[in-house]
């Protein structure tokens, strides 16, 4: 596996994402990965590492420019606010990372996916109502809502949405309209909701009771239904 920094740019911003390659020979899929609110820290690159496990190229994107990361908790929400507020920017930067990954000379254009967590799967799900041309989109613990549902008719994906039945930042009532938002535009859509497992349950970094809380159970669970959507999509390099 070849690990390097990838260098791409957008609006005048550089962005630096870390890039997980299987090398071989031949183009492969690629997966883009959306990080959390901290921003590009060793979670999702472990996760890219993860992806190129699989036999995938692996984008781990830099939503925020010049490979800003939060040092303390609570600059988090600092970083986020302004893309969350924003959706045509984070859409934007979100499809920076895309447009990088698809352009590598290894990588089949018509067979990108993108996968994110918390604030990355809102990104990418966002991504996806822009109207990219993803082949799937998958959503670990990710906020659902949007400020324009009526963009769901421009989604090509097919999505996967893991959430946690006890997080409160993602209550029932908002997976319910999602379903009724992705329902109503026609969208190849399935919710996998996991008992017991609270916000970021992915992350064993994240445990900042009550919201936020790792469920070993539930990681496992949704990543092996992510490695089943992306086999079904794009077979086993």
């Amino acid at each position: 596996m070849k690990i390097e920094t990838l260098t791409y740019s957008a609006e005048g911003i550089s962005f630096q994402g870390y890039l997980a390659d299987p090398e071989g020979s031949g183009r492969r899929p690629g997966v883009l990965i959306a990080h959390e609110a901290p921003g590009l820290n060793d979670h999702p690159k472990r996760r890219a590492r993860m992806i190129a496990e699989l036999g995938y190229v692996a984008l781990a994107a830099d939503l925020y420019g010049n490979g800003r990361v939060a040092q303390k908790p609570e600059e988090a929400p600092q970083l986020m606010a302004p893309l969350r507020e924003d959706v045509p920017r984070l859409r934007k930067h979100a499809r920076a990372g895309f447009e990088a990954l698809a352009k590598l000379p290894n990588v089949d254009p018509k067979r990108i996916g993108a996968m994110g967590y918390c604030f990355g799967g809102l990104a990418v799900l966002e991504l996806a109502r822009m109207g990219a041309p993803l082949a799937g989109v998958v959503s670990f613990h990710g906020i659902l809502g949007t400020k324009t549902p009526e963009d769901a008719k421009n989604i090509k994906a097919k999505l996967l949405v893991c959430t946690g039945a006890e997080d409160p930042l993602v209550p029932p009532e908002q997976v319910a309209g999602f379903a009724a938002e992705m329902t109503q535009a026609g969208v190849d859509w399935q919710v996998v909701t996991y008992g017991g497992a609270k916000h970021a349950f992915t992350n064993p970094e994240a445990n900042r009771p009550p919201a936020l809380q790792y469920n070993a159970t539930a990681d496992a669970r949704s990543w092996e239904a992510m490695r089943a959507f992306w086999f079904e999509l794009f077979g086993k390099p």
